[in-house]
């Protein structure tokens, strides 16, 4: 089996800190979003692992080649036009169509690993395809999955319906065994421009496969954490966190407190400070008189006087605050 991973677009709901890199390239835990992505791979085995690269593809193909070279198979795509991710498994048909194939996001991570989305996946006997799932409490911000009635079987298939008809949404993981199926539909809706919101769906080919007669079913995921935006960033990083106590290795910390868990890149210096919990802080940064919790901190960053609480600072930043000298009367408040 082959992986597909979309990783080319601009990361627009991360910005700033996707100005000048790729989404997955974003520090988190102790490493980039990728790299939590390849590690949770390892045990399936892929034969091939294809990443769909674009925005700012220098730095993520640096990362992977340095990082996973010697354990995948890798290859890289570039989606030179960023027409949705129909169109980002549509330009890896030569290397895919035949084999089946699983197709994972680049900006989702999951608590389990794909070996066992795969063993689900499994199970699911006689069908073209599986697709993970997961009840969520807002189905119009998603693509929505309506089964057949007492059945495993999808129905349909619709990118964040207006009406959901449930709220059982698409969690970012898909299997594919007709893969010519697949690129057939793919291929006719690119023929044909068939987009929605001007984009090629993978959503819609999927549901074309059914209207054709192709049977998908479903899998559950019981937790999925969504990299895609601010806060769902410094949720994913205490998750991620609790999963080992500690993340650390290579620093020097003077006069300072380290609460776990945190992670703390190579040749970071901690001065006179209060570090943790959830506070990931990538290499070669300066942290000095400042208290920092549920926050990411990228490289080569200056960080003094400051109080950080759930906040995302990004490389080569320079944040220094300054103390308050107070002199207040009785009966008084103050609020900063």
């Amino acid at each position: 089996m082959k992986v597909i991973i979309p990783a080319a677009g601009t990361g627009t709901r991360l910005f700033p800190h996707t100005h000048t890199k790729p989404k997955p390239m974003v520090y988190i835990a102790g490493k980039p979003i990728i790299g939590h992505i390849l590690d949770r791979m390892i045990e399936l085995e892929p034969e091939e692992v294809i990443l769909v690269v674009g925005y700012h593809k220098e730095q993520l193909i640096s990362y992977v080649d340095e990082q996973y070279q010697g354990i995948f198979n890798i290859r890289y795509v570039e989606q030179e036009n960023r027409l949705g991710l129909g169109h980002s498994i549509y330009i890896t048909r030569e290397y895919v169509r035949g084999s089946d194939v699983m197709i994972a996001l680049g900006d989702m991570i999951f608590k389990s690993g794909y070996l066992d989305f795969y063993n689900k996946h499994s199970g699911n006997e006689k069908c073209a395809g599986s697709i993970g799932v997961r009840e969520v409490e807002e189905p119009r911000k998603y693509g929505i999955v309506e089964l057949e009635q007492d059945s495993p079987c999808i129905k349909k298939l619709e990118e964040k319906p207006e009406r959901p008809a449930s709220n059982l949404g698409i969690a970012g993981v898909y299997f594919v065994k007709d893969t010519q199926m697949l690129f057939d539909v793919l291929d006719m809706m690119i023929d044909d421009d068939v987009r929605s919101r001007g984009e090629y769906q993978l959503t819609d080919a999927l549901q074309e496969m059914i209207q054709q007669g192709s049977s998908l079913k479903i899998f559950e995921v019981s937790s999925w954490y969504d990299c895609g935006h601010a806060r769902s960033l410094l949720e994913t990083n205490q998750v991620l966190l609790n999963e080992k106590e500690k993340i650390s290795s290579g620093y020097e910390s003077v006069d300072s407190v380290i609460i776990h868990p945190v992670a703390i890149g190579g040749n970071v210096k901690i001065v006179n400070s209060v570090i943790g919990p959830y506070a990931s802080i990538a290499e070669d940064t300066v942290v000095e008189s400042s208290i920092i919790s549920d926050s990411v901190i990228g490289s080569r960053t200056h960080i003094s006087k400051v109080n950080l609480q759930s906040s995302i600072v990004g490389d080569d930043a320079n944040v220094v605050g300054k103390h308050n000298s107070l002199n207040i009367g009785d009966s008084s408040s103050i609020e900063f």
